[in-house]
């Protein structure tokens, strides 16, 4: 399909281009041979102009594995050049989104997009969908799981045991859902917040502050940003939370958290 024209020279003299776009067939082409991800720039190419991602270019000692010339050290701009024309459409295009990206870019974007897929944190069960969704479904399938509403700017007390791992708070007015979790650690127990939503814009920016106090001793813990996750995570985190240490821990396991989150964006 033929687009506008486009013109280059200077002086008297200029010199009509067509822009023309084109169909590509088989996007798999477009994949590192090697590894089958998606090729981004830096491209290497042998002697023998066989493909290798930058990723995988260590990882082979830089030796084409098809001739065993070298490769890693001359860049390919001709698919380079392909790769910066060529637009796909979201991965997000059935739930609704319009938007197109560069290829190997698409999970950037995703991290993004508003349509992007959140998984529900309770256990069992396999539901997923927008952020907006997830909190009807939440609402509707399990709120009787120790969550209720809450609202920003407002201190809460979270009463759950350490073996419980999570509690899920709803802020309505967001339509969110703000996962409570806690992880035992050599030297105690941690505890974080996060947020069930894709890193848009229009979900909104939040922080949170945490304190725990026994026998009078009292631990805080204020965090600038709460995390943006997808699907919520049971791996011990290596920042962003509160640590408890053992020696303020109840030995039945009673954790009593007050806990507050900011809207950054709405603050009074």
């Amino acid at each position: 399909m033929v687009g506008a024209l486009l013109f280059h020279g200077d002086g008297g003299e200029r010199v009509a281009k067509r822009h023309r776009s084109a169909t590509l067939l088989d996007l798999d082409i477009l994949d590192c041979p090697i590894c089958c991800e998606a090729l981004t720039t830096p491209i290497f190419q042998c002697d023998n102009g066989h493909l290798a991602c930058s990723s995988c270019c260590p990882k082979l000692r830089n030796k084409c594995p098809s001739c065993a010339f070298p490769v890693g050290h001359n860049r390919c701009r001709a698919v380079e050049s392909i790769l910066e024309s060529t637009l796909v459409p979201c991965p997000n295009e059935m739930f609704g989104c319009t938007k197109t990206c560069f290829y190997g870019k698409e999970s950037a974007h995703e991290k993004e997009c508003i349509f992007s897929q959140c998984s529900c944190p309770s256990l069992n069960c396999d539901y997923t969908g927008s952020y907006k969704d997830l909190y009807a479904h939440y609402e509707l399938t399990h709120s009787s799981n120790f969550s209720w509403g809450i609202s920003c700017g407002i201190t809460y007390t979270a009463v759950m045991f350490i073996n419980d791992e999570i509690r899920i708070k709803r802020v309505h007015e967001k339509k969110l859902l703000f996962a409570v979790q806690c992880f035992w650690k050599p030297c105690g127990v941690c505890v974080t917040v996060s947020c069930i939503a894709p890193s848009a814009p229009e979900v909104g920016q939040f922080s949170y502050r945490l304190s725990y106090t026994k026998n009078g001793q009292t631990v805080i813990y204020e965090s600038p940003e709460v995390k943006k996750v997808r699907k919520v995570s049971f791996e011990t985190p290596e920042e962003n939370f509160m640590l408890i240490p053992h020696n303020l821990l109840f030995r039945s396991g009673l954790l009593v958290i007050e806990f507050c989150i900011v809207d950054k964006l709405n603050q009074e």
